[in-house]
């Protein structure tokens, strides 16, 4: 009982903090026109002036406002340093904490509210601990209830990473658990550890429901699937390594990945094996440099980031002692870069997209992230266009949304993110989000950041139990 009425207060807070009257169906019918700035689209590599945005019924209308009456709309004036981007897209966004070292739990209060105002309009929950919670934030955030991105929920691991996870499932009874997520919403599921017949009915009865599938894969070593392998399933998405011939399975994935190096016959099989079946690669860099030296120009905080946190879990965390640098995971971190350069400069750079993954312990918060992985793609090498192009067109294109989000355009979803800097300039002008606009409704930052401090986590001993997962009897 008292979990449910420190949420009312929250909301309730956060409706005063965000000046937002009536449903949130009610505001998105508002007209509100974007003028001055610059805009960076993602149609192409180019900023250019803004020509004026209107945003109607959560829509863009018109660019270049001057065909519709916009007579009563809210105006927001830009000045020439501000810069007008699509909302990002990260497929790999983890609600997920473990701030008691017994296991991971969804954090659903601080969390949706702090991936907005880093400009992270959709968020792909890439395997849930506690599905049911999760599909509860969804609807209400897409109710108007909540505020927060459009979150995709995937539903539980598909796998061993699942809890529980029972060794003796059928291919049958994959496919019947498949169905009933999908009759809950999900629309994208997450493998992670699974057999391959396991995997192929995963896929085939997605797709059957029009879903897409990502997988967590290995090198073919044990009961693992190599991704070149899960690409001949016709898996749509592939996280963290390329695999083929590089990974052999005749060891772990881990253990070869050292040895994989873009010089090789190899890695360009499997680069054109990913072109020939238009299969994306999650990258995930900067999910392996949390566990290794954290250099600062990445893993620099913001100010003041615990603040987030309840005064309760600050003084928890304090107590708390981090793992140390784990050299094996700083070497991953160092390969990934020359990987996704080089996967970039085979021609294959609008199959990468942007995944953070990071399950937070309390020392870094996941819904930072997102900035942390566009610096790792410019510190690779990549263009700072490309970089944003694979923040957002390149995931609306893996989520089969390309027709809704991911660019600028007329037809297209309100979903935009206003800096303060050019990142093409620089890419950690990222970070000053000033203004983000989702579903037509426009936010501060500021005011998201203002209502999500000292929310998350347990307010007291009495409520920690509710960050720890529930044990069987």
């Amino acid at each position: 009982m008292a979990a449910h009425h420190r949420t009312r207060r929250r909301v309730l807070l956060i409706v005063f903090l965000l000046g937002i009257a009536g449903s949130g169906l009610a505001q998105a019918q508002h007209t509100t026109v974007l003028r001055g700035g610059r805009l960076f689209d993602a149609t192409d590599t180019t900023l250019t002036k803004n020509p004026g945005l209107v945003v109607r019924a959560g829509t863009i209308v018109d660019r270049g406002a001057t065909s519709l009456d916009t007579t009563g709309a809210r105006i927001l004036r830009l000045d020439d340093e501000h810069v007008i981007l699509p909302g990002f897209i990260d497929l790999h966004a983890h609600y997920a904490v473990d701030f008691f070292d017994e296991g991971r739990v969804e954090e659903t209060e601080g969390y949706p509210l702090l991936y907005l105002a880093n400009g992270a309009t959709t968020t792909f929950t890439a395997g849930e601990m506690q599905p049911k919670k999760m599909q509860r934030l969804r609807r209400a955030i897409a109710r108007g209830d909540r505020i927060g991105p459009r979150i995709l929920t995937s539903g539980p691991y598909f796998g061993k990473a699942r809890p529980g996870w029972d060794t003796t499932r059928t291919p049958a009874s994959i496919r019947r658990e498949v169905d009933r997520w999908a009759a809950r919403g999900v629309e994208h599921f997450k493998a992670k550890r699974m057999r391959a017949e396991l995997l192929q009915a995963l896929i085939d009865q997605a797709h059957q429901h029009g879903a897409t599938v990502t997988g967590h894969l290995g090198s073919g070593y044990g009961q693992s699937v190599n991704p070149r392998t899960a690409i001949n399933m016709g898996i749509d998405r592939v996280e963290h390594f390329l695999g083929g011939a590089q990974l052999p399975a005749s060891a772990p994935a881990y253990d070869s990945l050292p040895t994989a190096t873009p010089d090789e016959p190899a890695f360009d099989q499997i680069t054109q094996h990913f072109q020939e079946h238009n299969v994306f690669f999650d990258a995930t860099i900067t999910a392996y440099g949390y566990y290794g030296t954290r250099e600062s120009h990445i893993y620099a905080d913001w100010p003041n980031a615990q603040r987030y946190l309840t005064s309760y879990l600050r003084s928890v965390l304090t107590e708390k002692e981090y793992q140390d640098p784990v050299p094996r995971f700083q070497n991953i971190f160092e390969l990934k870069l020359d990987r996704i350069k080089a996967f970039y400069e085979a021609g294959a750079g609008d199959l990468i997209t942007l995944g953070t993954d990071h399950p937070s312990w309390g020392e870094y918060l996941a819904p930072f992230g997102v900035h942390r992985e566009l610096q790792a793609f410019v510190r690779a090498g990549l263009p700072e266009a490309a970089a944003l192009r694979i923040a957002t067109i390149n995931g609306a294109r893996a989520l089969g949304m390309s027709d809704q989000t991911g660019t600028v355009e007329v037809g297209k979803w309100a979903d935009l993110v206003v800096v303060q800097g050019n990142p093409l300039a620089d890419i950690r002008n990222t970070r000053n989000v000033e203004w983000v606009m989702t579903r037509g409704r426009l936010h501060r930052a500021q005011a998201l950041r203002d209502a999500a401090r000292g929310t998350v986590g347990p307010e007291s001993a009495a409520e920690a139990d509710a960050f720890k997962p529930e044990r069987s009897p």
